[in-house]
This record gives C-alpha cells, structure tokens and sequence, in this order.
C-alpha cells in the first residue's frame, strides 16, 4: 500500500546519502518529491534517476534568498507542502582542543540556523496536518570524541523538535525527530579526519553497537517514510533513535 500517494514531499539535501535513500522510498510510497542540492549538476543527475515523480531546486539552507524561491516556487507549482524533511547537515569532526571559530559557526550556520529557517520559512504552505521531520543524530546523546561541536548542533536539533511540536500542534502540524546512528554514506568522506581516523571510528562505533554493524541510508529512509504517514498519526516531539542499540542497550 502506498501511504504517502498525492502527498507533496520536500527534502532538503535530497541528492546523496539519507536523503537521496529517503526520496526513492517517497517516491516508492505514491509521493511527489522535491529535492534541494546545492550543486546544480548533481541535482540534475539525481533527479533523472529518480523519475517523473521527482524535481530538483537549487538551494543553499543557509541563505534566506534561496529558501524564499524555494517555497514560493513549491507554492507557485503544488500549492502546499505536506512533508518536510529537514535532512540537510554538514558533519566536519575536530578535537575539541583544535576547534575554531570558522569550525564552530559553519557547523551551528548549517545544522541550527539553516534547519531552523528551512522550516519557518516552509510554514505558509505547509499543509494543516503536514508532518515535519528534522534530521538529528545519536552524537547528540553519545559523547563520541571528536564531535564536541556537531553533537551540540544536533542536540539543538532536538530540542527545536520538541519545541516546535508544541507551537505548531494547533495547525495539525507533527514534528519529529529522527537521530541516525553510524550509517553507511559518503558524508563520511567530509568529516576532515584521515581515513584511518574514520575507520577507526567507526569500528569503535560499531563495537559500541549491539547489532554489530553500520546502518545503511534505506533503513533511515523507512523511519523518516513512518513518520511522514498517518501510521505515526500520534507521534509528535518524538526523537526516533535508529543506532543499531548503540545508545539504548
């Protein structure tokens, strides 16, 4: 059955990794997706293997101008937003001690301030009843060495999802969390460490996590599919761990 037929779905940094995953299980469930990519050639790419039921917009989260056109061309098109998922992050890894300014604010630009704006700016066409999901991560919850400034923006994340869920209920509107825990994508190629720094990470993750194993992007794709259908009707301020029971065990 699929349970997001005729719904509107937008997903920022929609062209690799969970995002790109969780457009094809849109897709999939009957949706019309739309996908933001800061490189124009690579959205393009992605859209064409997506199909027909797939548009790329090229946006920057961080800058108000490209969020404008981004929901006034989503208006001008499809009239509303039903789905949003609020995916796109940057993930750059430092020692705490070897934090600088331009590390720390890039990441809190990004993570925070991008996501923030992403969906206010969404909120005029936002359907009554839309859901919202934003893209956290289990860092926020771990204390993993190396991640002291991208586990506060995503413990931020979490906590504009509680808030949020409260100030938009009146509307209908449920925002949710999802926090992914180690999971197999290229993002892991723009944390700035060494390979062996990274794989040697996530082995240590990996030991750390029940299931023994690294996550794959579709299986991210089917928390954020749940909670962008009525099957998660009551679910609102939820943070949905998907780590492998790194955390929960």
């Amino acid at each position: 059955m699929k349970k997001l037929i005729e719904k509107v779905a937008v997903i920022t940094g929609g062209s690799s990794g969970i995002g790109l995953a969780t457009a094809r299980r849109f897709i999939a469930d009957g949706a019309q997706v739309i996908i933001t990519s800061r490189n124009q050639c690579i959205l393009d790419a992605k859209v064409a293997e997506l199909g027909d039921r797939a548009k790329g917009i090229r946006a920057d989260v961080t800058d108000m101008n490209d969020l404008d056109r981004l929901f006034s061309e989503i208006r001008e098109k499809y009239g509303r937003v039903d789905v949003l998922f609020a995916n796109a992050g940057i993930a750059p890894f430092s020692p705490f001690e070897a934090v600088t300014e331009d590390h720390f604010d890039s990441l809190f630009h990004t993570n925070v301030r991008g996501l923030f704006f992403t969906v206010q700016k969404a909120l005029p066409v936002l359907s009554e009843n839309a859901s919202v999901i934003l893209n956290a991560s289990v860092v926020a919850q771990s204390g993993l060495p190396n991640t002291s400034v991208y586990a506060a923006t995503k413990a931020a994340v979490r906590s504009l999802g509680r808030t949020l869920a409260a100030e938009l209920s009146p509307r209908g509107i449920r925002v949710n969390v999802v926090s992914p825990g180690l999971i197999e994508t290229s993002l892991w190629e723009k944390v700035g460490l060494s390979k062996n720094d990274v794989d040697a990470f996530a082995a240590q993750v990996v030991e750390q996590t029940p299931l023994r194993r690294a996550g794959k992007p579709h299986e991210i794709a089917a928390t954020v599919a749940f909670l962008a259908s009525d099957d998660a009707s009551y679910f609102t301020g939820a943070d949905l761990v998907a780590d492998g029971g790194m955390v929960q065990v």
